[in-house]
């Protein structure tokens, strides 16, 4: 049951089709205090596009809007200063667009708690899968694996 963890991870969520009782669940988890990560992604077309992925919250949450981070938000300094410019290359990424970060904020206000986070056009969990590999540099992976720690870190204390 997804209530016994406060962070969840989704990878590829342009492939999820919920039906109407995991929407109610959806809709639980988060208005407990739930904190969800969306990941591999792309903005649109394709598998996985960000599309899918508001019209399942829209069902979840109506009248929640999504809105761009710019990477100044305190969950992009919870634990470590992320510098956003460094997630773009490597495997993080798709290659032709840059990453975006968008959130779902309580009450539509950017100033209350991240309800959930996308990780648009990029794919932070493939730079974890494969960082013993080198695929990405160095200073890439850190910075990687430092959002992620940051997300728990939001989570667990907002």
């Amino acid at each position: 049951m997804i209530f016994k963890y406060p962070v969840a991870y989704m990878s590829e969520p342009g492939g999820w089709h919920p039906n109407e009782k995991e929407i109610v669940m959806l809709r639980q988890y988060m208005m407990r205090g739930g904190f969800m990560i969306f990941d591999d992604f792309r903005e649109a077309g394709g598998y996985g596009d960000f599309t899918n992925l508001q019209q399942i919250v829209q069902r979840a949450l109506p009248g929640v809007k999504w809105m761009q981070m710019t990477g100044q938000e305190p969950i992009f300094d919870s634990f470590y200063k992320i510098d956003l410019s460094l997630t773009v290359n490597g495997t993080s990424s798709y290659g032709y667009s840059k990453p975006t970060y968008w959130a779902i904020y309580q009450d539509n206000d950017p100033k209350k708690r991240v309800m959930m986070i996308a990780n648009v056009d990029n794919d932070i969990g493939e730079s974890w899968q494969y960082s013993a590999r080198g695929f990405d540099p160095v200073a890439t992976t850190n910075e990687i694996y430092k959002l992620g720690i940051n997300y728990v870190i939001y989570a667990l204390t907002h």
